[in-house]
């Protein structure tokens, strides 16, 4: 990206947006040098005008921001930095510097589904260790595919109960195993709703 650094006398704005919640998350700025320490390391880094020196983000709290992708404005003199933190990105140990939480619980359930969905293709895309969804993803096609039929048969067995919070359980385990199996197909949820769109036109 041709990023105009001498606008800013060699600085540049870098928001910083949670690439799950697209919550905002911090605004800082970075000269080129910080800009290439960034992309060489996949670690959120800036230079810091009041202490005048490169810092990475979580060099002292351990709280890093994990780059997924960096785009710049139109005028090429501002950047959009879609991270996953590790923990709370404010020194003041708020999610965010703008005082707000960043958490799901304040999605609409549509939210919520395209949020998880995102978090089931991040962790695809870059595991981490001990994540259960990984484990899955591991095991390849035909056992998550399994594993949606088995999550499936129990739902069925617990539908023949009363008991409406086993029944749920059930439900939701089917959701999630589901998107699952989207993401390693490589297929979106909004695909199976344009496809249910179709339909309920005809």
């Amino acid at each position: 990206m041709a990023i105009d650094f001498k606008k800013g006398d060699g600085l540049v704005p870098a928001i910083v947006q949670d690439a799950v919640t697209h919550r905002v998350l911090m605004l800082g700025y970075m000269n080129e040098e910080a800009y290439k320490l960034t992309l060489d390391r996949g670690l959120a880094t800036f230079w810091s005008r009041s202490r005048g020196r490169i810092w990475t983000k979580g060099e002292t709290s351990g709280n890093f921001l994990q780059v997924r992708e960096i785009l710049t404005d139109c005028d090429n003199d501002t950047l959009l930095v879609k991270a996953i933190p590790s923990g709370p990105v404010c020194h003041t140990g708020a999610d965010t510097c703008f005082n707000e939480e960043n958490e799901p619980g304040e999605m609409t359930s549509t939210e919520f589904l395209v949020y998880l969905e995102d978090v089931i293709a991040d962790r695809r895309n870059n595991p981490q260790e001990g994540s259960y969804t990984n484990h899955l993803f591991s095991r390849g096609l035909n056992k998550i595919a399994q594993k949606v039929g088995e999550e499936a048969v129990e739902l069925v067995i617990a539908s023949k109960d009363d008991d409406k919070e086993l029944f749920l359980g059930e439900a939701a385990d089917l959701v999630y195993h589901f998107l699952v199996l989207l993401a390693q197909k490589d297929t979106k949820l909004a695909e199976v709703v344009d496809v249910l769109k179709g339909r309920h036109s005809r």
